[in-house]
């Protein structure tokens, strides 16, 4: 079995090998392995952005849409990649607010960064470190989103103890990720190349829920990127999902107030 170092290794050198070459023109994080495509996002969303950033899109999702991110918010992106949902997010929280993007990748923060530059964004920033261990302070962030990156962590629950630590009281989170409809099935790849891809990291999504709730989240959904919530009771769409099969979902939650709901 794979140590969390080694499958950080594995997944760093993944990314930043895309991040050096550039060749992904849109391209999701797993292919067609989990029902993702290139469609990610509205094209007049991306009318403004270089092909720098557009083209280092490795999500399986949309999140931004989603979060409920507001002018003046403080918006937490982890595994930023090459920053298009930090861009995004900025478009909303406007010059009164600010994007945090974190990466542990060196080749793919060089490119956010210069893209930063380019961009004049001077409302988003991007910082090295490990989504196990964010560098932002207790209670600093409205609203935290991630694509596609959290099924990378061999530690996901620590993932989302670091979510709520981040988040005021009261905040929002928005992740889309590749969850299953029960265990994973044992015919997908598990070697340290699939997990980078995304595939093999993959939680069941009702012990996705579970660890979010562990963490003190409230108001858990899952959905599919097209269907109704996943975690509602006799769900049909869960119901026509592959069991053991990896597919994207939009996973949101909110931190309580003062421990109430």
């Amino acid at each position: 079995m794979s140590s969390p170092i080694q499958i950080h290794e594995a997944v760093r050198e993944h990314y930043g090998q895309i991040a050096r070459t550039l060749d992904t023109a849109l391209e999701s994080c797993c292919g067609d392995a989990c029902g993702c495509n290139t469609t990610l996002y509205p094209n007049e969303q991306l009318e403004a952005l270089p092909d720098d950033v557009t083209g280092l899109s490795l999500g399986c999702g949309d999140p931004v849409t989603l979060a409920d991110i507001r002018a003046g918010d403080t918006v937490l992106d982890l595994g930023s990649g090459g920053g298009i949902d930090c861009f995004l997010a900025a478009k909303r929280v406007g010059p009164a607010g600010r994007v945090i993007g974190v990466d542990m990748t060196p080749d793919m923060l060089a490119r956010a960064r210069a893209n930063a530059e380019k961009m004049k964004a001077a409302n988003v920033e991007f910082r090295q470190g490990q989504i196990e261990s964010l560098p932002v302070e207790n209670d600093s962030v409205d609203v935290v989103i991630s694509n596609c990156v959290i099924n990378l962590s061999p530690d996901k629950l620590q993932v989302f103890r670091e979510m709520f630590r981040a988040l005021k009281p009261g905040g929002r989170a928005s992740v889309s990720d590749i969850v299953t409809n029960g265990p994973m099935s044992p015919t997908v790849a598990r070697g340290l190349e699939s997990w980078a891809g995304c595939v093999s990291g993959a939680m069941e999504v009702g012990e996705y829920r579970a660890g979010l709730e562990a963490a003190g989240f409230v108001n858990v959904t899952a959905t599919p990127k097209q269907g109704n919530d996943l975690l509602g009771r006799a769900s049909p769409v869960l119901a026509a999902l592959p069991v053991g099969l990896p597919f994207s979902a939009i996973i949101t939650a909110r931190k309580p107030v003062n421990g109430l709901n």
